[in-house]
C-alpha cells in the first residue's frame, strides 16, 4: 500500500501523551504512527516541530460586514495561517430559517479553506419553532443573545449572499423566547450558547457613562459591569436546570462571571465555559483608544489573571476568539460609544497562546490541546473526527515551532480586517503548517490551499 503522506520526526501530541513517531495519512484520515518511512506520494519533515490537533475556533462572526462568499475566503485564509483547521460561524439570521437558510449554507460550500460549522443565532419565538428543522440541516447548537434588548437592541446581521449591503435589526429578547429555546434545545439534545449580559443593567450604564461624559475602554467597562454578566448567567441557568439543558457561557472575562457560573454549577447547572484570547492579554488600564472595543468588555488586570487561574483550575472549557471580521473605517469612531464592537483574532489565537501560554508556563501543550480542540470536539459532537490526534481520526494536523519568533501584522494574514489588536507584538510561536483532512492549506507558513476544498463539519446530537 502506498499511503498519502507521512510526517516525519515530529512530536506528537496524542491523547495517551507525547509520542516520538511518523504519522501515516491516507483518504483524510490518519492511520498509523510509525518508526518506520512506508511507501508515500508526499514526505514532510517536522524535525523540531510539534503536532497538535487542528484547532477548533468555537466562537466566529463573519459574513456581517462582507457576504459570506468572500468572507469564507478570507477568513478561513486567516484561520489556515493561525493552524485553525475548523472555525465555528455564529450564523445570525434576520429572517425565517425555513425560507433563508439553504441559501447560507449554498454560498459557503465553495469557499473556506479550512473545514467550518455552524451555531445558529435565536433571536424570537418563531425561531425558536424552526430550531428541529435547523438541526435536521447539521447543525446543531444555538446562541442566544441576553445583551439585546431596549435601547441597546441594535445588532448587525449576516448579510444575504449575493448582498453587500449591512443589514441593521433590533432585537427585543423576551423571556419566553429564551425559555423556548432552553427547552427546544433540551429536548433536541443541543447545547446553548449564551452571551451573558443583561440588556437592561447595560442600557443604564451607558445612559448614565454617557450624561456624566465618560469615554474611553474603562468608561466601556464601567458601563456594561461584571455584575450584568452575573445577573444574565444566573437568569439563564435557573431555567436551564429546570429543563436540563447544557449551557455554554462565550467570552467569559470577568471573575464575577467565573463566581458566579461556579454558584450555578454547584446547583447542579450543566454548564461548559468558554474565554476568549483577549480576556487573557489585555486590561482597560492598558489599553488606550478603542480598537479592543467589545462585548463583554475587556477587564483589570486582576480578571485577567483570575482568568489564568482559572484555566489551571479547569474551570474554563474551550477557549474561542470571537473574531469579528470588520474594518477600521466602521470600527473607530468619535468616541467608545459610536465606535464599533469586536475585532479579529482568528489569526493570533494559537500565536497568542503559545506565546503568552505554554512559553510563559501558564500552560501546558496538553492543556492547549485540551482547550483549543479536544473539549470543543467533543461538546460539539464532533469527537473523535475532530479533535485529537489519533487512527482514523481526521488528519486534522498543525506544526507548530515553539522557537519561531515573528511580529503581528494584519496584512501577513491578509484577511478582510486591516487591522489587528496585537498589531506589532512579538509573539514567541507559531504554528508553520496545517493540514485540512490530509491535505495541506499552508506549508512554511504560506498558504497552499484553495478555498472550496473546505467542508462542513458533520456532528452528532446529543
Amino acid at each position: 500500500m502506498t499511503a498519502d503522506c507521512i510526517i516525519l520526526d515530529s512530536h506528537i501530541m496524542t491523547p495517551k501523551g507525547v509520542l516520538e513517531r511518523n504519522i501515516v495519512i491516507d483518504d483524510e484520515k490518519i492511520v498509523d504512527f510509525t518508526t518506520d518511512i512506508p511507501q508515500c506520494d508526499k514526505k514532510i519533515n517536522a524535525r523540531g516541530l510539534v503536532a497538535i490537533p487542528g484547532l477548533i475556533d468555537t466562537h466566529v462572526h463573519y459574513g456581517v460586514y462582507s457576504p459570506i462568499e468572500e468572507a469564507a475566503k478570507t477568513e478561513s485564509r486567516a484561520a489556515a495561517l493561525g493552524g485553525v483547521t475548523t472555525m465555528m460561524r455564529m450564523l445570525r439570521l434576520g429572517h425565517s430559517y425555513k425560507t433563508h437558510l439553504q441559501a447560507q449554507l449554498a454560498a459557503s460550500k465553495s469557499s473556506h479553506y479550512v473545514d467550518y460549522s455552524i451555531h445558529a443565532t435565536i433571536f424570537d419565538a418563531s425561531q425558536a419553532d424552526e430550531m428541529k428543522y435547523i438541526t435536521e440541516n447539521g447543525i446543531t447548537s444555538f446562541k442566544l443573545y441576553m445583551n439585546l434588548g431596549g435601547e441597546v437592541g441594535h445588532v448587525y446581521m449576516d448579510m444575504d449572499p449575493g448582498s453587500s449591503d449591512l443589514f441593521e435589526s433590533h432585537v427585543q429578547l423576551e423571556t419566553d423566547t429564551v425559555r423556548k429555546v432552553l427547552a427546544n434545545a433540551a429536548h433536541l439534545g443541543c447545547p446553548v450558547l449564551v452571551h451573558a449580559e443583561d440588556y437592561q443593567m447595560c442600557e443604564c450604564g451607558i445612559k448614565k457613562a454617557k450624561e456624566n461624559k465618560k469615554d474611553g475602554l474603562p468608561a466601556w467597562s464601567e458601563s456594561r459591569p461584571p455584575d450584568s454578566e452575573a445577573k444574565s448567567i444566573k437568569k439563564v441557568c435557573e431555567i436551564a436546570r429546570e429543563y436540563g439543558t447544557t449551557v455554554y457561557f462565550v467570552h467569559i472575562g470577568s471573575a464575577v462571571a467565573l463566581d458566579a457560573i461556579e454558584q450555578e454549577r454547584k446547583k447542579g447547572t450543566k454548564v461548559l465555559v468558554e474565554t476568549c484570547p483577549h480576556y487573557l492579554t489585555l486590561s482597560y488600564e492598558k489599553q488606550s483608544g478603542y480598537l479592543a472595543k467589545v462585548m463583554p468588555p475587556i477587564r483589570s488586570s486582576s480578571d485577567k489573571e483570575k482568568i489564568w487561574n482559572a484555566i489551571s483550575q479547569k474551570q474554563i472549557n474551550t477557549i474561542g476568539t470571537d473574531h469579528v471580521a470588520n474594518q477600521l473605517k466602521l470600527k473607530v469612531r468619535d468616541d467608545v460609544w459610536l465606535s464599533l464592537a469586536g475585532f479579529p483574532g482568528i489569526g493570533t489565537l494559537l500565536p497568542i497562546l503559545l506565546s503568552e501560554g505554554v512559553n510563559k508556563n501558564r500552560i501546558n501543550l496538553t492543556q492547549l490541546v485540551e482547550l483549543t480542540s479536544t473539549n470543543a470536539a467533543k461538546i460539539f459532537g464532533m469527537f473523535p473526527q475532530k479533535g485529537a490526534l489519533q487512527k482514523n481520526s481526521d488528519a486534522d494536523i498543525t506544526l507548530i515551532d515553539l522557537k519561531k519568533e515573528q511580529k503581528v501584522s494584519a496584512d501577513f494574514f491578509g484577511a478582510f480586517s486591516d487591522y489587528i489588536v496585537y498589531e506589532g507584538w512579538n509573539l514567541k510561536g507559531w504554528p508553520q503548517t496545517t493540514m485540512v483532512r490530509g491535505s495541506l492549506v499552508t506549508e512554511n507558513m504560506q498558504v497552499v490551499g484553495k478555498p472550496g476544498y473546505g467542508k462542513l463539519v458533520k456532528r452528532r446530537l446529543g
